[in-house]
């Protein structure tokens, strides 16, 4: 049975990794475009603009590295779904534009950004 405290601690921890992700974005000159983007394929994290890049950053956050880094949550299931939110961002602009996929990594240490973590 599910721990409702738990959930609830894990989507404090995930808001507060984001926080720091966009934060870092900023201040990198990255232009937030939307927060927990919706598609019918899933949700990134954050939809950004880097130049004339589209960005679709999932952020990761972790206490500790005890079940490895956060970045290598990433499977290849979740990397399918991205490329399938990049499809539905295209159509939904009504023009293929250019799409990256990154990772954020957060630690207590603090972000570690991978731009272009998957193609």
């Amino acid at each position: 049975m599910p721990d409702p405290s738990q959930d609830l601690r894990n989507k404090i921890l995930g808001r507060k990794g984001e926080d720091l992700t966009v934060s870092y974005l900023k201040q990198r000159g990255y232009r937030i475009l939307k927060r927990n983007f919706r598609t019918p394929f899933g949700e990134a994290d954050i939809l950004a603009k880097q130049g004339d890049t589209y960005c679709l950053v999932e952020v990761k956050t972790r206490i500790s590295d005890a079940f490895g880094l956060p970045s290598e949550a990433v499977n290849a299931k979740k990397r399918e779904r991205y490329r399938k939110m990049a499809l539905f961002l295209c159509e939904r602009l009504g023009e293929e534009v250019p799409c990256r996929f990154d990772v954020s990594s957060v630690t207590e240490e603090g972000v570690e950004y991978f731009e272009g973590a998957f193609i």
